[in-house]
């Protein structure tokens, strides 16, 4: 199956936290980051999750924020620090690709958001995710 996602980093699961109908699935990505998903419980037992389920964490482009460093007091979980490698501007938006231990991210922030935070290849950021919009794949 092909996906529009982009996205993809491989990693195993460490740890799942069920509730009554969503769960909270802590995946260790290859790079040693810890990332977190908010699923469904079904979702878990119909892909078959457990500790060392090897997964795949994928977000969509349009669900990354950057930051320019590790951001307090926020409820986002999942912040994966990582170097800009490359920018390419349109009209209104750009697409960031943010190199990451274990693989690439891209951003799809506005080119107003790249002039702010004076974003270029090289420059440290941080990838924002909630773990709402983390998906997990089963290899």
């Amino acid at each position: 199956m092909s996906l529009s996602i982009r996205n993809q980093i491989p990693g195993t699961v460490t740890d799942i936290a069920a509730g009554e109908a969503m769960a909270t699935v802590k995946v260790r990505l290859d790079g040693g980051q810890d990332l977190t998903a908010a699923i469904t419980l079904d979702a878990v037992k119909d892909l078959g999750l457990a500790e060392g389920s090897p997964v795949r964490a994928m977000m969509k482009a349009t669900e990354v924020a950057l930051a320019t460093g590790h951001v307090q007091g926020v409820s986002i979980r999942n912040q994966i620090p990582g170097t800009v490698s490359d920018v390419a501007e349109g009209g209104a938006m750009a697409a960031v690709k943010v190199h990451v231990d274990g693989g690439e991210l891209t951003a799809a922030i506005t080119r107003d958001a790249v002039t702010d935070l004076g974003l270029v290849a090289g420059s440290p950021v941080v990838a924002l995710i909630k773990s709402t919009e983390v998906a997990l794949a089963t290899a």
